[in-house]
């Protein structure tokens, strides 16, 4: 569960509503409504239940009125941790004691919006320098309410949803991480000449993942410490290397440009893990089972693509990866290997932030080489170029700029491509695609993602320029992580295998140096003009390219390529394939046999 979802329930749990004909009477109203000058109180500490994604818990909140400032804490289900933003930093903990700056992305934004609500600024006459436009009257089960865009500064837009009858606060509209989440607050009760909310449910798209809040106790302080809201120290004590070394090192296989090594979990294994700095430490429901891991909650898991994929929590008591060793994690648990059929590889589990986040990594995609190490024992002096690197949750995000236009990319070594551009970023920037296809570029865990594939202009990276003409999806996705406005792209293995490249997550640094010696597969696009999946019975071609060799061939969606050049696709590797089609020569012939009984013979052929 992500804790930016827990973070909207103290959003709304403090703010209010009203109705009228402009912005300022329905505010007006709410004040009243509300409580009005019953809220000049330095604080409030709130107390919940917590029941969603089946689990159940407990949730905190301490809230400054006059600035809005807050720090929340929670104990659901395996997982405890907390969060907070005191008027400069935004931060997060975890289940281990580890507290991270969020500062990219969307972070600060929605922790502004938070902080309005949370002090009712919209009540003072300048409505606390915010941007409020009427929206009119909407229903909502058969009720009329008034609706306002309130854009707070230094904040986003987000609806605001007053009943026109009460005037009380109903729903707040606002999209976190490119998701609508709809916070519902109803069954107002008097508290100290306060109306509170009893109940609050935090929606984001599906009702079975919907996150019931229940009020259980309102206490107002007297006083109002900033220090309850700043970032605490940071501070764990569940990692270690194995024998008291300072660093290892160990290898992994690039497939695909996705990094693959061994990991061991709970004494067992090994086990072929991802790395993605796009993630988070993960492992999937068989092998929970295999592992005797019980598997707690049923939340909806986001990524690329449209659709959502179920999780849920795990407690894990060790991983050793390569003899570096985390004790006692919380881990997602997604069915990963449902994605078997895009990418023809079995994957138990993921190595991502909470590993880097607590070593220093290094990834030498020369020499096909992890080390990770002991954040006391680090030197950067050979490194390679520092560049700043800021945290939305557990994604790393950098500055950079894309034909010189500046963006925010996500540092993604999960990710295949080289660069995907977000549809709302591309859409913005009105960017020439010059040469370009359309297709099917990638599949994530939402499924399919689609783009306009073309070679592009520079990448640039915190100054260093990481490529001149890289292959650049700029995509056309409705939904899904391309979709989110508040990031500009994502970097991937594609980009990140010119470099050997260092995190050191603790000081918000990303080392960048260029690798030694030729690079394979550098820069390199699919000659066939066609995306096709491992199904039982061969590989089902999903989508052709427009105007592609494949469909010049004759071949369309669902029909199935069973041999390859005389060889049965049962006996070949899906990744292996895919390289093969984008590195053999343009005019290379290859022969495929059909399930229908065709022959065909798809000329290779550039497409950009």
């Amino acid at each position: 569960m992500r804790t930016a979802a827990l973070a909207a329930f103290t959003a709304v749990l403090l703010s209010t509503s009203a109705l009228a004909a402009t912005p300022d009477e329905i505010l007006a109203a709410n004040r009243a409504a509300t409580g009005g000058d019953a809220w000049n109180k330095p604080a409030v500490a709130l107390q919940f239940d917590y029941a969603g994604n089946g689990l159940t818990g407990k949730a905190y909140s301490i809230t400054d009125l006059k600035t809005g400032a807050f720090e929340q804490h929670y104990i659901i289900g395996p997982q405890a941790g907390a969060n907070g933003y005191d008027g400069t930093h935004v931060w997060n903990k975890d289940n281990s004691g580890i507290v991270t700056l969020q500062e990219a992305a969307d972070a600060v934004p929605l922790a502004v919006n938070n902080a309005y609500r949370n002090a009712n600024l919209w009540w003072k006459p300048d409505h606390g320098g915010a941007r409020i436009t009427g929206g009119g009257q909407k229903t909502d089960n058969g009720n009329t309410y008034d609706v306002l865009t309130v854009v707070p500064r230094g904040g986003q837009s987000f609806d605001a949803w007053f009943d026109a009858r009460t005037h009380l606060l109903y729903r707040t509209d606002e999209l976190q991480g490119g998701v609508m989440t709809k916070v519902t607050t109803t069954d107002y009760k008097d508290f100290n000449g306060t109306q509170q909310p009893l109940h609050v449910t935090i929606n984001q798209g599906e009702a079975k993942y919907d996150q019931h809040m229940s009020l259980t106790n309102v206490t107002f302080l007297k006083t109002s410490d900033p220090a309850s809201y700043a970032p605490p120290k940071s501070a764990a004590a569940d990692f270690s290397i194995a024998g008291g070394a300072h660093s290892v090192t160990f290898p992994f296989q690039l497939i695909n440009n996705h990094i693959h090594a061994n990991v061991m979990v709970n004494g067992k294994g090994p086990y072929m893990f991802i790395f993605d700095t796009g993630g988070v430490n993960l492992i999937t429901p068989e092998l929970a089972k295999e592992l005797g891991i019980t598997i707690e909650g049923k939340a909806a898991a986001r990524g690329a693509g449209d659709a959502v994929m179920e999780s849920g929590l795990a407690r894990v008591g060790e991983i050793n990866v390569g003899g570096a060793i985390i004790k006692d994690q919380v881990f997602v648990s997604i069915p990963l290997d449902t994605l078997y059929p895009s990418n023809g590889l079995h994957m138990p589990g993921m190595v991502g932030y909470e590993t880097f986040r607590r070593f220093i990594t290094r990834i030498d995609y020369g020499a096909h080489t992890v080390t990770l190490t002991d954040p006391k024992f680090f030197d950067p002096k050979d490194a390679g170029t520092p560049v700043h690197i800021a945290f939305n949750g557990n994604a790393a995000i950098v500055d950079g700029t894309y034909e010189g236009v500046p963006g925010k990319f996500q540092i993604d070594t999960g990710a295949r491509s080289s660069l995907t551009l977000n549809a709302p970023y591309v859409a913005a920037n009105h960017f020439p695609s010059g040469k370009s296809v359309d297709t099917i570029d990638g599949w994530g865990i939402g499924g399919p993602s689609r783009s306009h594939l073309t070679r592009g202009g520079a990448l640039a990276i915190g100054g260093v320029t990481a490529s001149a003409h890289p292959v650049v999806g700029m995509s056309v996705d409705k939904g899904g992580a391309f979709a989110d406005p508040s990031l500009s792209g994502n970097i991937g293995g594609g980009i990140l295998k010119r470099f050997v490249v260092t995190f050191d997550y603790g000081h918000n640094t990303m080392y960048l140096k260029p690798a030694a010696g030729p690079i394979a597969d550098l820069d390199t696009y699919d000659r066939a003009g066609m995306w096709f999946n491992v199904e039982p019975e061969g590989y089902k071609i999903i989508a052709v390219t427009p105007g592609g060799p494949a469909e010049a061939a004759g071949l369309k969606a669902d029909d199935v390529i069973t041999s390859i050049d005389g060889k049965a696709v049962a006996d070949l590797v899906l990744p292996t394939v895919r390289q093969r089609l984008r590195t053999d020569a343009a005019g290379t012939s290859v022969k495929l046999h059909l399930a229908s009984g065709t022959d065909v013979t798809v000329t290779l052929k550039d497409q950009i």
